[in-house]
């Protein structure tokens, strides 16, 4: 039989309960479910061992996937998975400046907010989402991800919703904690979902694609903030910022439960033919797909392996400016001079900006060498440090030029961007990916609470602090990305030289009671390890990209 036509048709195997060689063939009926309301297709825990087993039985090795057809899968893949997860990351990044919106429309003088309130509403939402974010990953592991994902979002929603109601300071407190819990899940979710359906080589331009629509949020919801603004109502101004942008979060989480799916062998828009190629071509990324099961030995790795701390410096030094502009952004902008419905207009250039500068990382990063991701991120923070010194130093009536200095700032976004896909390409094990992603975002949590607090009242309009805070981190992002570049570089260089030492392993299998940095001196075959759960510590045929 040809390549092609093994790819385009069905396995040869009959759907019955067992194939000749004793594994159990999963029906259809059991992974998609028979109708939408079933619970295959509403709440889908099968063990998916075995059909990871039927997919490497069809695809053992590269050469036994069709490029064509691989490519029609793909673009499968894009037109059902980017487009749920860039309206995700937009809502969610909408949802985080709901507060900064308020602030311009009378929020602050509402609530009688005075001293440091502002700042500790800013920084109390990611409080609840620090407290939540280890179980939440957690639960996710036991839970059909797309589901609980879309469970949560509604939940955002909901809480956006009540926070109308708030009549001081308290109220807004307790609900924006809350809020942080139910967005605990997001990022990590995002990636988690982007590594089972994306070969490694792909992930970085896929991470892309949604974190852009962090660009679109900021956009979006000036355009928002702007027609709000003119509604002339029985309500305040920032009650209807909460009401509309939290009603239409819900609504997505509703329409998400139904359309996102949880994993590759689950996705009911695909034939089986399509959903066993789904997950062939993820052989090589050695990483596993989807795995229920919590492993203690992969929670006991998670904290002693290097690469997590330094993932968890890069979320803190990485949001520490986030934090900051994110509430402060329309502060910063009404200080050069503006009114407040220009400020809300002038907030589009940056959310346009940061899709370009996002776009043309991911373009310069396919079209550089293998191994080009940290050189790229390094570059990509130069115009960050640029425009953070050009707004410290320049004179305060030069206005134009100073915003121009600010909307350069942007340029970080798409370092951090690739250096999600670092985290999310070189990461195995189900549960040391899920703690592993928890991680950097505790890190972005720490970095989100503390950086409101370099804005104070008493800067203002110049936030010198604040801005020269930006700096300090965006320069400390830049020495991670060199010393990542280099541990993983050392690290492959180690286990080239193990490999050389048991290459005749797989003829005469022999196992040393000792390994290097945990990987076993047994050489086992690829396909005996790309689904079989093990982290890459364990894996000896895992290699780091960087």
């Amino acid at each position: 039989m040809s390549t092609l036509s093994k790819v385009g048709a069905e396995p040869s195997i009959s759907y019955t309960e067992e194939a000749t060689d004793g594994r159990r063939i999963i029906p259809d009926s059991d992974l998609v479910g028979t109708h939408p309301f079933s619970a295959a297709r509403l709440w889908n825990r099968e063990p998916l061992d075995d059909f990871y087993k039927e997919a490497l039985e069809k695809y053992p090795n590269e050469a036994s996937i069709d490029p064509i057809e691989e490519m029609k899968l793909r673009k499968k893949i894009d037109r059902l998975i980017i487009p749920c997860l860039a309206v995700c990351y937009a809502f969610y990044y909408i949802d985080k400046t709901t507060l900064s919106y308020a602030a311009i429309f009378g929020i602050k003088s509402d609530l009688k907010l005075h001293g440091t309130q502002y700042s500790w509403l800013s920084s109390l939402f990611y409080f609840g989402w620090l407290a939540w974010s280890l179980p939440s990953n957690l639960l996710m592991q036991r839970s059909p991800s797309g589901k609980y994902l879309a469970i949560n979002i509604f939940l955002w929603g909901v809480l956006l919703m009540a926070q109308a109601a708030s009549r001081n300071f308290t109220e807004l407190a307790v609900l924006r904690i809350l809020s942080g819990a139910f967005e605990a899940i997001a990022d990590p979710a995002f990636m988690l979902i982007t590594t089972m359906f994306y070969r490694r080589s792909e992930q970085p331009s896929r991470i892309s694609m949604w974190y852009a629509a962090n660009g679109v949020g900021v956009a979006g919801g000036g355009l928002l903030g702007y027609a709000i603004g003119h509604i002339k109502g029985s309500l305040a101004s920032w009650k209807y910022e909460f009401l509309i942008v939290g009603a239409l979060c819900s609504v997505w989480g509703i329409v998400l439960f139904f359309i996102l799916p949880d994993s590759p062998p689950t996705t009911r828009t695909f034939t089986r033919g399509e959903r066993l190629l789904a997950v062939g071509r993820l052989r090589e990324n050695q990483t596993g797909v989807d795995n229920k099961k919590f492993k203690w030995d992969q929670f006991r790795e998670t904290f002693y392996d290097p690469k997590t701390w330094l993932f968890f410096l890069l979320g803190l030094v990485g949001n520490i400016p986030n934090g900051g502009i994110s509430n402060f952004s329309t502060l910063i902008i009404e200080g050069l001079g503006f009114d407040t419905l220009q400020t809300t207009l002038l907030g589009i250039p940056q959310g346009a900006l940061v899709c370009i500068w996002i776009g043309l990382g991911a373009f310069l990063n396919g079209r550089l060498p293998a191994n080009s991701r940290t050189l790229v991120c390094i570059l990509f923070m130069l115009p960050t440090i640029a425009g953070t010194l050009g707004f410290l130093l320049a004179p305060q009536d030069a206005t134009a030029g100073r915003l121009i200095c600010y909307y350069l700032t942007g340029s970080y976004q798409a370092s951090f961007v690739l250096g999600l896909s670092i985290i999310t390409s070189n990461t195995a094990g189900q549960t040391k990916k899920q703690l592993t992603s928890a991680m950097i975002w505790l890190g972005a949590c720490v970095g989100n609470i503390s950086g409101p607090f370099f804005y104070r009242t008493q800067d203002a309009p110049t936030y010198h602090l604040g801005i020269g805070s930006m700096l300090v981190s965006n320069c400390i992002e830049v020495l991670i990305f060199i010393a990542l570049r280099f541990y993983l570089i050392y690290q492959n260089r180690k286990r080239d030289n193990l490999a050389a030492a048991v290459s005749g392993a797989d003829q005469e299998p022999t196992k040393d009671s000792e390994s290097l940095g945990g990987i076993s001196t047994v050489r086992p075959h690829e396909n005996d390890t790309a689904f079989a759960d093990m982290t890459d510590l364990q894996n000896v045929n895992f290699r780091y990209v960087y």
